[in-house]
């Protein structure tokens, strides 16, 4: 269980997440929208301990990982993974080196310099790539690979870490509708076939709708919408960016248009 209790965060006298509070049961797909600035980003941070909280606990099964310091800490971040908008690859380093850089944490330092790794990491690292279908990328540089390709070898890289909760910032911001279908169609499926929590923030409300068990609303720091996805109208979505009548959702849309079923059939195929 995640309980997040009154959680804040100040930056130069203003708080960019202002005394937040929810609580998570079990493996949901929780989306967490609004416009920049909100303090999604600066959230997904305190949940990884990449930024500290000013206050507040965020605690799981009972224990408050903002309390943590040293080895807990860095074991923490093991188990809560990260996936960013710009994927954080090693842009000359083949794939399976990226992929096995989610065990940077738990092997020696020197081996990792030397890209030395057990055969058994290696194998799991390759059936990782096998399941998100892009196995046969695996010795190329990672620079080679499209955007979507990339943002899969980073779901990859955090799947190496066999993390208890996944977070994904605007996983897919920066990807067109084709390769931003497939990159959600897989956090979706490791959310549902291995029950991990993930919790992404997302910029468009109709990836938010198909996607998520559950939809969060930040504006200026704070929630101003917690609930289901049918709850998710067009008025409240109004509200959560601060828009007038002329907010038209359509024009954030990632829906692929019918004339290319051949593409959407395409992806399909990768995912099965």
């Amino acid at each position: 269980m995640l309980a997040v209790q009154n959680v804040t965060r100040v930056f130069s006298g203003r708080a960019a997440v202002d005394d937040i509070s929810f609580s998570v049961d079990g493996p949901a797909f929780v989306g967490i929208i609004g416009r920049s600035g909100a303090g999604k980003s600066t959230f997904l941070r305190m949940m990884n301990r990449l930024t500290d909280a000013s206050a507040g606990r965020i605690c799981v099964d009972g224990r408050d990982i903002l309390a943590l310091r040293g080895r807990d800490r860095r074991a923490w971040q093991s188990q809560c993974a990260m996936i960013f908008q710009q994927f954080n690859l090693v842009p000359r380093m083949d794939v399976v080196s990226n992929v096995l850089h989610g065990l940077l944490n738990r092997r020696p330092v020197l081996a990792t310099l030397f890209n030395l790794w057990p055969r058994a990491d290696i194998l799991r690292a390759l059936e990782i790539l096998d399941r998100l279908g892009i196995a046969e990328q695996a010795p190329k540089r990672a620079e080679a690979l499209s955007g979507g390709q990339q943002q899969r070898v980073a779901i990859a890289r955090a799947l190496m870490q066999d993390p208890r909760i996944i977070l994904a910032d605007e996983p897919i911001a920066s990807l067109d509708p084709m390769n931003a279908q497939i990159v959600m169609d897989t956090l979706k499926r490791i959310n549902v076939e291995d029950g991990r929590m993930v919790i992404a923030n997302l910029h468009t409300l109709d990836t938010a709708r198909r996607y998520c068990d559950r939809v969060i609303g930040m504006r200026d720091g704070r929630i101003v919408f917690d609930g289901t996805p049918a709850q998710l109208s067009t008025g409240v979505a109004r509200d959560i960016y601060g828009a007038d009548h002329s907010f038209n959702e359509a024009a954030t849309s990632t829906a692929i248009p019918a004339d290319a079923a051949a593409d959407a059939a395409y992806a399909a195929r990768l995912m099965a």
